[in-house]
């Protein structure tokens, strides 16, 4: 099981897929991190501007680490990374929009926002239980129980799922808010487009990646056509 072909010719391509769209958002982000825009609004500034034009009483915050900016609904706040947070460039002006995008999303009640949210507690069980369960199921013969671990990271692949219209129509609202707000010019809307393309790619390849492990270990649980000695 450990060392199995299938699981390679499976999963690997979407993997590669993986590695390729991180390499790619990292690499549009890091170019247009280098493009100022002419207003010289910082990323805290853009997405402050965002929900207060729109009537929202959203707290925009400094989080640590890399591109680990998220909207956390539960909590009404909105958290930059510092190269968003203090950046001046297309980068940081079009992450924080996108992330201003989901509070817009939120407060207007946007159906799969609510989806995803919904799964949040059922993903978190699902992706602690899942994989235990299935590789004792496997390993020991246990088939029932390697069924109960693919079904739970099947909740895994559904949140995945939901995340991608999420995330698409958070863009799409970015790119028609900076515009909308005068916040960029024209040349830089492109570079906006650009690294939220970038970043959306990297929720399809998870999302593809998601799929093709849930295929994999549901054929060998039997549930696709019997299991795999």
């Amino acid at each position: 099981m450990f060392f199995d072909p299938m699981y390679f010719l499976i999963v690997g391509p979407a993997m590669i897929l993986s590695l390729i769209a991180q390499f790619w958002v990292k690499s549009a982000f890091g170019k247009y991190s280098k493009v100022g825009i002419q207003r010289g609004l910082s990323g805290a500034e853009v997405a402050r501007y965002i929900v207060e034009q729109a009537g929202l009483g959203i707290q925009v915050e400094r989080v640590g680490g890399f591109l680990s900016d998220h909207y956390d609904p539960t909590k009404k706040v909105l958290r930059l990374s510092p190269d968003v947070y203090d950046g001046r460039s297309v980068s940081a002006v079009g992450v924080a929009a996108h992330e201003a995008g989901h509070a817009l999303q939120d407060a207007k009640g946007y159906a799969p926002l609510a989806w995803r949210s919904a799964l949040v507690p059922i993903t978190k069980v699902g992706s602690s239980l899942a994989f235990p369960l299935i590789f004792i199921g496997l390993i020991f013969g246990m088939l029932g129980l390697a069924k109960v671990g693919v079904v739970l990271f099947s909740a895994a692949v559904l949140f995945q799922l939901v995340t991608l219209p999420v995330e698409f129509d958070a863009s799409r609202r970015a790119v028609v808010l900076v515009q909308q707000h005068g916040i960029v010019s024209g040349t830089e809307v492109d570079g906006v487009k650009k690294v939220l393309t970038a970043a959306a790619m990297t929720y399809v390849a998870a999302a593809i990646a998601s799929v093709a492990q849930l295929l994999y270990f549901a054929m060998r649980a039997g549930l696709l056509g019997g299991n795999r000695d």
